[in-house]
């Protein structure tokens, strides 16, 4: 009997998009299939920091894309992040402690074939252009959504 989990990324915090990377890769070393939908601020993760564009977007878009992260490395600790100190110093004790980087763990997921979603109303509301995100995110709507969660065994709002 095949599991399935179903992570909605709603945070665009470091530390909560490693947290939900790792469970994520180690489902997938389970054998259990992974679907995760990004919403809003959590759509970052998924932000391919060498395809950001300004291209026909609104002036709050535009503004908006300049001042929030540009892609994974950039998102800053939900605790103690103190202008990117604290970020820098967990780095350096993740470096210490031979552990992969959020991008590292990105990737894994990506090859390991967990299913990306974006949320098509975020997206829309942000200004991002589908082609900014890594390829295999699919722009799937709320209630698409909520068919694949409602067919999971387990659930994680993060």
């Amino acid at each position: 009997m095949s599991k399935k989990m179903n992570i909605l990324m709603f945070s665009g915090d470091f530390d909560k998009a490693l947290a939900a990377l790792v469970l994520a890769n180690s489902a997938r070393e389970l054998e259990v299939e992974v679907t995760m939908f990004f919403a809003f601020w959590g759509l970052f993760l998924v932000r391919d920091p060498e395809k950001v564009t300004s291209d026909d977007k609104t002036a709050y878009e535009k503004m908006f894309g300049m001042m929030t992260p540009k892609g994974p490395e950039e998102l800053p600790l939900s605790r103690m992040n103190m202008a990117g100190l604290g970020k820098q110093m967990l780095l350096d004790m993740m470096e210490d402690d031979k552990t992969p980087s959020l991008t590292d763990f990105l990737n894994g997921a990506r090859k390991k074939g967990v299913k990306f979603y974006g949320c098509k109303l975020s997206v829309d509301v942000m200004g991002f252009k589908e082609d900014e995100l890594i390829p295999e995110v699919k722009i799937i709507t709320a209630k698409e959504y909520l068919g694949d969660a409602l067919a999971s065994d387990m659930q994680l709002f993060i």
